[in-house]
């Protein structure tokens, strides 16, 4: 929507990042505060690099805009993990390096090399193990049903397409590998807080409600890139009304972003609002690296609607700071990006666990994607293939069985509330799949061709075309037919959006590449900041693993030089 005319400009959210300031040397600057590390940061990625570089005997300091925590502690805190961990063992599966790493290829498909893959496969339960070192709980009671998140009580289960026929591969049966952290209510709180403690333990210093600007570095010579030296920032008054003010701003929006989403955006602007009135700039040298771990971009409406305006109806999912500053701080001193216009959308129809037997079509009425695969999956082929456009099918059997989970089955309340709401207020209803290819404007004998073929495979007649398993097939033979609207601006049933590009790295020590593919001197990234292995297809936990995977990566890598 336009700015109506006369009215005050609305206050940007986006960190205004100005071009390096380049400088013959580190004398040239009157540097208010020194460290050999400065994190860029607070998130899982910036707290497991931290730890990793003081584990190495470096002097970190980390900085964040806010008070730490970003995405990371608003997500779900499940860490995706496999080869064989505790839980696993705990709860029944087999479960090898080489065996996850065989699917994973299916999820990553190139984005990060096979040596890469098989050394985060490898390192799996190391890495966990040390999550639980710096006190992150794990257990091993999993779900009855297949879910998009475990109620409490349960933290492991499938969370991706691993039960998925055409995903399997042959190194045996699949196994879970979703590692939600023990908590009461969603896990991402607990598991950060635990982050944010080991970060104090370490012995890292942070410097809270500072937002980087600008990178400070060397000017090259002979053709070569200069060494970043650091940074300026611009700091909030310590003590100070307005900035106490600001704290709380960004507890009410981690509180609002998902039950009131336009209060959430206002109370963003005002936090940007007392950032632009009040803070304070000064320079901060780093005399070994910087190592930017700010997020994604999701928050930045400028980069969505350069690299990916068809999911900007999408529902946001990120932390107020998740607005690009660390992509474009890199690009300011000649960074690489890719992957930009990769947008994971997330269209989960389990549970009700009943839903995915029911079936996913496109305007036109058709079968696009099998309907029990991992929610990022089908929202992939519903955004990028379908225009944003479909429609789950069900039959009356089906909706009953779902109103009851949804009532009695112990479901989260932003499972079971939007479920119920489109089921009992939002469907559309007819007596026959020609009436309801009418009520939904698709095309009726393509409605009725793509339910027949299904139904038959349901009797066993034929392959289901879309590859469902036997188990999740249903025969839908009477009416009433129900249509629910999964597209992507279903004023219902939010679709999630979250950003996977980010500058790219070496993959050996998270130094970011320059356009020519050689490596910045002093400059590192890790988490949703640079490419990793969650940046082509998207699974739940995959990110928090790749947290852990390249934060301490980069931590290491930065400190011993």
């Amino acid at each position: 929507m336009s700015q109506a005319a006369g009215a005050a400009p609305r206050t940007s959210t986006v960190t205004p990042i100005e071009p390096a300031l380049e400088v013959e040397d580190a004398t040239a600057v009157d540097w208010s505060e020194r460290a050999e590390i400065l994190v860029i940061g607070w998130g899982a990625a910036g707290a497991c690099a931290a730890i990793e570089a003081r584990s190495a005997g470096a002097d970190v300091l980390v900085i964040d805009r806010f008070n730490g925590g970003g995405a990371s502690a608003l997500s779900g805190g499940v860490v995706y993990a496999g080869g064989g961990t505790a839980q696993q063992r705990e709860a029944g599966f087999a479960d090898s390096p080489e065996a996850m790493a065989e699917y994973l290829r299916h999820e990553t498909q190139g984005v990060v090399s096979d040596a890469t893959l098989q050394r985060f496969c490898a390192d799996s339960v190391a890495n966990l193990q040390w999550l639980e070192a710096q006190g992150v709980r794990f257990a091993s009671a999993m779900p009855p049903h297949k879910t998009s998140y475990p109620p409490d009580g349960f933290y492991l289960y499938y969370s991706g397409n691993e039960v998925v026929p055409a995903c399997q591969g042959e190194c045996g049966p699949p196994a879970p590998r979703g590692h939600r952290a023990v908590a009461q209510g969603q896990s991402g709180a607990t598991l950060y807080a635990a982050l944010q403690a080991a970060t104090l333990r370490s012995g890292a210093r942070t410097l809270t409600q500072a937002t980087v600007r600008r990178l400070v570095r060397e000017r090259g010579r002979d053709g070569q890139p200069g060494r970043v030296l650091g940074v300026e920032l611009w700091q909030l008054p310590p003590g100070d009304a307005r900035t106490a003010r600001h704290a709380e701003l960004d507890r009410q929006v981690a509180r609002w972003r998902t039950l009131r989403p336009g209060k959430a955006a206002a109370l963003r602007r005002e936090a940007a609002r007392v950032e632009q009135a009040c803070a304070q700039p000064r320079f901060v040298r780093a005399t070994r690296a910087v190592l930017l771990c700010t997020g994604g971009f999701i928050y930045n409406p400028a980069l969505i609607q350069a690299h990916a305006p068809h999911t900007r109806r999408g529902w946001p999912v990120g932390g107020a700071g998740c607005d690009g500053s660390g992509l474009r701080l890199g690009q300011s001193v000649g960074a690489a990006a890719d992957r930009l216009n990769n947008i994971s959308a997330w269209r989960f129809i389990t549970p009700p666990s009943v839903w995915p037997k029911g079936l996913v079509v496109n305007a036109q009425g058709e079968r696009f994607c099998n309907e029990q695969v991992y929610g990022e999956k089908l929202g992939h082929e519903l955004v990028e293939h379908q225009g944003g456009r479909g429609w789950l099918l069900l039959d009356g059997a089906l909706r009953w069985q779902a109103i009851r989970q949804c009532l009695f089955g112990g479901l989260w309340g932003f499972q079971a509330g939007p479920a119920l709401a489109m089921m009992l207020f939002a469907a559309k209803k007819a007596a026959t799949p020609e009436v309801l290819a009418a009520r939904i404007g698709a095309d009726p004998q393509r409605l009725r061709a793509s339910i027949e073929a299904a139904n038959a495979a349901a009797r066993g007649e034929r392959d289901d075309p879309m590859g469902k398993s036997p188990d999740m097939r249903h025969e839908m033979v009477r009416g009433p037919y129900l249509a629910l609207d999964i597209s992507i601006g279903s004023p219902l049933f939010p679709l999630a959006v979250l950003t996977l590009g980010g500058l790219v790295v070496d993959e050996t020590t998270g130094q970011v590449r320059d356009a020519s593919g050689g490596g910045i001197p002093g400059l590192y990234a890790a988490g949703r900041t640079a490419i990793g292995l969650p940046s082509s297809r998207y699974v739940s936990g995959l990110s928090l693993a790749d947290c852990v995977f390249s934060g301490r990566r980069a931590g290491r890598a930065a400190a011993i030089g």
